[in-house]
């Protein structure tokens, strides 16, 4: 099963200690869960059920969002070669994936740039794996 939700890109300012867990203490205070993220160089991925709430609660806290695209998320099992299928099926169809990240509860989050043709693949890939 695969469903189409909303990632927010927020830039986290400054390196430094403790940055990290304000954005997350800010969106746990608003009593948000956190359905997965990414954070790599100072920029954080967020996956949550209310996107739009999350953005203000963000911004609110001193952070910026700079962007909230589309992903697709699809259950997938925990097993050698299940995430290598699902991409070469998208490359193969000449899907660009822009990123990826694990989310909880063995699902995977896929940004593309065609969105609804990455859901048509990951969804049948996904029923696959």
């Amino acid at each position: 099963m695969h469903k189409v939700m909303k990632d927010l890109t927020v830039e986290l300012g400054a390196d430094q200690p403790g940055t990290l867990g304000k954005a997350f203490d800010t969106i746990a205070k608003a009593g948000i869960n956190v359905d997965g993220f990414a954070e790599i160089a100072g920029t954080l991925h967020v996956l949550t059920g209310d996107a739009a709430r999350s953005r203000t609660i963000l911004e609110s806290g001193g952070f910026r969002v700079t962007r909230e695209d589309d992903v697709v998320v699809v259950e997938v099992s925990d097993r050698p070669g299940v995430a290598a299928s699902i991409f070469r099926q998208l490359g193969n169809e000449s899907v660009n994936v822009n990123f990826a990240y694990l989310a909880t509860n063995n699902r995977l989050t896929v940004g593309a740039a065609n969105v609804a043709k990455a859901a048509e693949i990951v969804a049948r890939a996904g029923a696959l794996a």
